[in-house]
């Protein structure tokens, strides 16, 4: 792959500190009493080639900025893509004026000026690909070819996609506090279609990075994409019953993000939640952890500070599977009265700790399941916690892939399945800002015939 290079750069960051810091003292002037502007830049570039022939070609600059005003607690925000200066000038009156007709709010204004970060640590998340489209679309080229030449059964394509883009973002509020974001993604995917007589199955699969470097090779993509696709062909459907489940890495970051949703913030002062006021309580299986690490290099959830400027810190979020706290932005750890976690914007790298076993050694373990491949719909209730959602995947006995089914729905409550997880693998899947490897559940509800 390429040597990254620089793209093109349209503004350079101190013209967005400058936008920001001019943003703020308007504010000040129209008699804000706190204010927070962020400004930010993105270009990209995205292919798609479908059967050999390129399907899209996306090139994109987008630039915004948005203001937030405090009239001691009344709000008002408004955001523009325009950044010259009568456009900006216009935003700012246009907060200034929401926040004069709304309601006071006694939680509402910035978070506390001493919660600021004050040293940025380096976390390399900025490395520029030099892409030419040219060589996007070749790339992308590549990859379908590796896919539809690894089987003749596989016989169509939903394309292989190549991006990179890039992006600035300048936060400052009236604390004083100017920081910036500066950082890169790049990624390849690949859907194709398997044929076998009348039946036909799709499947696909992805790398994504910060770092050009660090992409799966293109070629290897295309043909797990391919293989994928030829093991779900001949799927049947199961008679319903009680299994164990395997979800692996991929699927198995949705779980930790559930329970990210029933202990944010928003979803505990509204009562919304089927762990309301849990912390303390049994969340996850004894022995299983989970940690917020921010300042991981090259990690897709690195940032020195949150939304709200606040400054970032290793924080274990689960231990021996007890919830030690919540999901918390400044507002809603006033309105539960805690301190901010500095989860302004979401979680940063929130990972469930990894084990010893491999997923084959979680598969042998399990004897007879359901290794999942794939889930389908939003069934999930974060207030009482039922789980049901359609699924693919492999039908296993004695620790060993029997066939592949489909048309099932898998069933439980997310209390129980968390607490229920029998083992952890060591797969650690990184592509994600919540990070995750293979975990087996013990039995749920699989809905078949």
């Amino acid at each position: 792959m390429a040597q990254p290079q620089p793209l093109a750069r349209e503004m350079k960051v101190q013209d967005l500190q400058d936008l920001v810091a001019g943003c703020l003292l308007q504010a000040q002037k129209e008699g804000a009493s706190q204010a927070e502007a962020s400004a930010s830049l993105s270009s990209g570039l995205s292919v798609t080639v479908r059967m050999g022939e390129v399907e899209t070609l996306e090139s994109q600059r987008d630039r915004s900025l948005g203001i937030t005003v405090f009239f001691g607690q009344q709000k008002g925000s408004a955001s523009t893509t325009d950044l010259g200066v009568e456009a900006i000038a216009d935003t700012v009156r246009k907060a200034c004026s929401i926040a004069r007709f709304t309601a006071s709010d006694p939680y509402a204004g910035l978070a506390d000026a001493a919660l600021m970060v004050a040293e940025f640590p380096e976390l390399d998340l900025y490395h520029p690909w030099d892409l030419p489209a040219t060589q996007a679309i070749d790339l992308a080229t590549r990859c379908e070819a590796a896919a539809l030449t690894a089987d003749r059964r596989i016989e169509n394509s939903e394309g292989a996609t190549v991006s990179s883009s890039e992006g600035v973002t300048v936060y400052g509020n009236s604390h004083g506090f100017m920081g910036v974001k500066r950082g890169t993604s790049h990624s390849a995917s690949c859907v194709v279609v398997a044929k076998q007589g009348e039946e036909m199955q799709r499947d696909y699969w992805y790398t994504s990075a910060c770092d050009a470097a660090g992409l799966m090779d293109l070629d290897a993509l295309g043909e797990k994409a391919a293989q994928r696709a030829l093991a779900r062909l001949g799927s049947r459907k199961l008679d319903t019953r009680e299994a164990q489940v395997l979800f692996p890495a991929e699927l198995a970051r949705s779980l930790l993000g559930h329970l990210v949703a029933a202990v944010r913030g928003t979803a505990q002062y509204r009562k919304a939640s089927y762990l309301c006021d849990a912390i303390g309580r049994q969340v996850l299986a004894t022995g299983i952890n989970v940690y917020e690490r921010p300042h991981l290099k090259k990690a897709v959830g690195s940032t020195a500070f949150d939304s709200e400027g606040v400054a970032t810190a290793d924080r274990d979020l689960v231990d021996d599977g007890v919830l030690q706290g919540y999901v918390l932005n400044s507002y809603t750890a006033r309105k539960l009265g805690m301190a901010t976690t500095a989860n302004g914007g979401g979680v940063h790298n929130l990972e469930l700790e990894p084990g010893q076993a491999s997923p084959q050694e979680l598969m042998e373990r399990m004897g007879s399941g359901l290794l999942l491949t794939e889930l389908i719909g939003q069934g999930v209730n974060i207030l009482t916690g039922d789980y049901s959602r359609g699924a693919a995947g492999f039908w296993v006995e004695n620790g060993k892939i029997q066939y592949p089914v489909h048309e099932i729905t898998i069933a439980g409550n997310l209390a129980d399945m968390l607490t229920g997880i029998i083992a952890v693998a060591d797969d650690l899947d990184v592509r994600s800002g919540i990070r995750t490897p293979s975990l087996l559940l013990s039995e749920m509800t699989i809905a078949g015939n």
